[in-house]
């Protein structure tokens, strides 16, 4: 489990979950959903990190997490009340003048945007505060609405300077995120700031600014597309450049994302302990091409569940007596209850089949890959800290759960 030295002992950290189990969870909530009305998905994000949590063992003993789902729903029934003016601002604007209606969205998608950033950073605070290990709380302080203006106005900065200047945004965020976390009585401390970033993140920049310059320039240079009606299609060379471009963009986000995880990850200490991560870039890479070609094979199969599901109908117009043709098809689906129940469970089934892909391949490997490639140098440090209380605020829970930004 550990590996001794003479100065200070190494503790690993470990996965011994299975895509199994999870998977057994995701099918649990997807069935549980419907006749829930979709509540459900609050037991379902609970039995997910207690899956995630007490499945990562660090230096031999577990993390646990204590959340519950009523915590969960409460928190996402308060939140709903921040939406309200929301949608009352929705409701006078569609009644106004297209200028008006223009630069009232405008407003709203910016104050949507300030929200998300104050919800990423409540959501963290709760689940800090519901995860133990060797029975003492994290917990997470310092001030949301100052996190949300702070990513509020790097964003305006960063859209202004295309992209540039993120290693200053994202560095200061990783910073304000760490420098407020505390395990028990003690603080966590992370030394990387905008050089550690900077490598990675213009290394991908520029390397998909050559390769889509490059694409366009053939494209544009040769003449190698073709006109359907008003839109250009690249030709054979060029659909293998377009091809070339999204491998790269892969890679590169493959690169950037273990990079920069490894390089910040490894500045983070908490007093004597120091946090060690290394991990490769292929590992990550070949994750994202299995998850291409799953949701390609999904694709397909969703194409042959359709034709056979129209064959069936078609059976079943010639069975009944009318010519199996288009308008046999359509009169069959006059009804607007009918249409109504199979968009739903159209959209449901689509809708739960790439989530479940998503998870199985991308988060879970992505835990998985985090866990196997941690390290901490000096666990035995930290038994000294002492326990705090359990921080009882909900909102910020539930406002990212309606905006859709919970992690894990």
């Amino acid at each position: 489990m550990t590996d001794t030295t003479a100065e200070a002992r190494t503790g690993r950290v470990e996965f011994t979950g299975g895509r199994q189990e999870m998977l057994g969870i995701i099918l649990r909530g997807y069935a549980l959903m419907i006749p829930t009305i979709g509540l459900y998905r609050f037991w379902q994000a609970t039995w997910k990190r207690r899956f995630y949590w007490q499945n990562t063992v660090i230096d031999g003993e577990p993390i646990e997490y204590t959340g519950t789902a009523s915590q969960l729903l409460l928190g996402f029934f308060f939140a709903l009340a921040f939406f309200l003016p929301i949608y009352i601002a929705f409701f006078v604007l569609s009644m106004q003048d297209v200028d008006f209606v223009l630069l009232g969205y405008a407003a709203i998608a910016a104050v949507v945007w300030f929200l998300m950033g104050y919800a990423v950073y409540r959501a963290r605070d709760f689940r800090l505060s519901r995860t133990l290990w060797r029975g003492i709380r994290f917990d997470l302080k310092g001030n949301a609405f100052a996190y949300a203006l702070r990513r509020f106005f790097w964003s305006i900065a960063n859209v202004l300077t295309l992209g540039l200047i993120y290693p200053w945004m994202g560095s200061s965020l990783w910073r304000y995120r760490w420098r407020h976390t505390w395990y028990g009585d003690r603080k966590f401390e992370i030394a990387g700031n905008w050089k550690t970033i900077a490598g990675p993140y213009y290394s991908a920049y520029f390397l998909n600014v050559i390769a889509l310059g490059a694409t366009g320039g053939w494209i544009g240079s040769t003449g190698d597309f073709t006109m359907v009606g008003n839109v250009p299609v690249p030709g054979p060379i060029g659909i293998s450049m377009c091809i070339g471009c999204v491998l790269v963009l892969a890679f590169s986000l493959a690169f950037y994302r273990t990079r920069v995880a490894s390089r910040m990850l490894s500045t983070v200490s908490v007093g004597d302990a120091k946090l060690s991560v290394k991990l490769g870039t292929g590992a990550l890479f070949g994750q994202f091409a299995v998850y291409v070609v799953a949701v390609v094979a999904l694709l397909i199969l969703l194409a042959l569940t359709a034709a056979i599901a129209l064959g069936g109908v078609y059976a079943a117009a010639a069975a009944g007596g009318q010519t199996p043709d288009a308008e046999a098809l359509v009169s069959l689906f006059s009804s607007g209850t009918t249409n109504v129940i199979l968009l739903i469970v159209a959209y449901l089934v689509i809708l739960g089949a790439f989530g479940m892909l998503a998870e199985l391949i991308l988060s879970f490997g992505w835990w998985v890959l985090l866990a196997r490639g941690a390290s901490i140098a000096n666990p035995d440090s930290l038994r000294t800290v002492q326990a705090t209380a359990e921080d009882k605020a909900l909102i910020g829970q539930g406002l990212a759960d309606a905006l859709n930004v919970g992690a894990y």
